[in-house]
């Protein structure tokens, strides 16, 4: 019996961050051997919002694949591709585009609460809102669809964009009396979402508030040392009431694999410096192999390049299997 397939990916805007490694890579690894998993980098998704800086992009595609290989992820288990190297995901975008209206797009919580993130670049009440940055939804329709994915590892924010794929394949199927899209289900991640270090709800390379996979241990050092507590001066986990202070916990948590509740009873009275202190010094041990792996791929970077080449070739194939049944299905195979 053939493996259902997985499909998820990261925009390459900067290098990843723990709060990838605890939310997806993680579990990106434990898929590895149940599915047959595509792992993109989403190089065109990211030109939406940074269209005005493709050496950016560029740079960090390599960047994004050495923290996959550096984190664990098997390219003999995993397929890694490059989104712009797969020229059927533009094409199925484009015949997705005509199943979705404009409203439909302009409703959709994800796309509202990034363009008001972005008020620099799209503007106040979102005037200069680019055609690309409204569809990228549709795009990522045609990402998940073009390998024909079982399930999408996505993060609780990315659940409309799952509900939007799963109703442009149903109208597909419909319209054009076929089945060859499964409907994918979304896996959510068992780990809570960490915040970033100044408190702000989420860690974002671009609110310069993460911790990467490549910091050296000063870095690590001087940001937990950074990082926003509260006026207290015992630890505690009480994420509602407490959040800076309880994210900081969450964090140890999870390098220990026990519970916050655990950690709290770990670190015992330990005040804010001494337990800022222990929690740096445990995360550059968490962090090490990581990172040592990641200096000894940087040695190499055509092996780097040739195992994004291989994957992307694979997903080569895979796509224009999925274009083919397309293009029959809606009459133009000519």
């Amino acid at each position: 019996m053939d493996k259902k397939v997985s499909l998820t990916g990261d925009r390459p805007t900067g290098p990843l961050h723990i709060g990838h490694y605890f939310g997806s890579l993680v579990s990106r690894k434990e898929l590895e051997d149940e599915y047959e998993s595509f792992v993109m980098i989403a190089d065109v998704q990211a030109l939406t919002d940074h269209f005005n800086e493709p050496e950016k992009v560029r740079d960090n595609v390599t960047e994004v694949a050495l923290d996959y290989l550096a984190s664990g992820l098997n390219p003999e288990k995993t397929t890694f591709f490059i989104q712009s190297q797969i020229p059927q995901i533009a094409e199925l975008t484009v015949f997705f585009s005509n199943l979705v209206t404009i409203n439909t797009l302009k409703r959709n919580p994800t796309v509202k609460s990034e363009i008001a993130e972005k008020k620099d670049l799209f503007g106040a009440k979102g005037e200069k809102l680019t055609y690309g940055f409204l569809g990228y939804p549709v795009s990522q329709a045609a990402d998940i669809t073009i390998v024909r994915a079982d399930i999408v590892p996505v993060g609780q924010e990315q659940l409309p964009m799952i509900e939007l794929t799963r109703e442009i394949i149903e109208k597909f199927h419909r319209i054009y009396k076929t089945n060859i899209f499964p409907l994918p289900q979304a896996k959510l991640s068992k780990a809570p979402r960490i915040l970033g270090i100044d408190g702000n709800a989420k860690m974002s390379k671009t609110l310069n508030n993460a911790i990467f996979l490549n910091d050296n241990p000063e870095e690590i050092r001087g940001k937990i040392k950074s990082a926003k507590t509260d006026s207290h001066s015992t630890v505690a986990f009480d994420p509602k009431k407490r959040p800076e202070i309880s994210n900081l916990v969450l964090i140890y948590s999870l390098i220990h694999s026990i519970t916050p509740q655990g950690a709290v009873k770990e670190i015992g009275n330990l005040n804010y410096v001494a337990f800022k202190s222990k929690l740096a010094d445990d995360l550059i041990k968490f962090l090490e192999p990581t990172r040592e792996k990641r200096k000894e791929l940087e040695k190499n970077p055509e092996k780097v390049m040739s195992i994004l080449n291989e994957g992307t070739k694979k997903t080569l194939i895979r796509a224009e299997e999925t274009m083919s049944l397309v293009k029959k299905a809606m009459q133009i195979n000519y």
